[in-house]
């Protein structure tokens, strides 16, 4: 069985959103050290609680701390860019 993650770099109450990318980064690091085989990272805009706006540069970012894992973006929208 293969297994994925899709990530939306979630910001709780008691978080901001610097400590959501250093999570996503932990996240990476255990999903590849777990044997997931992918992992997404979402866009989206004007969500305070959520704080994935551009995929590509957490795929990047991401790709600095993993080695194994497939990472991918969950979906660009254009118009943003």
């Amino acid at each position: 069985m293969r297994l994925s993650i899709l990530d939306v770099l979630p910001v709780t109450s008691q978080h901001s959103p610097s400590d959501a990318l250093r999570g996503a980064l932990e996240l990476a690091r255990l999903a590849e050290r777990l044997g997931y085989t992918r992992l997404w990272y979402a866009e989206h805009h004007g969500m305070a609680s959520i704080a994935s706006t551009s995929p590509e540069l957490m795929i990047a970012h991401a790709g600095g701390v993993t080695r194994t894992i497939r990472l991918g973006a969950g979906g660009v929208m254009l118009p943003n860019h």
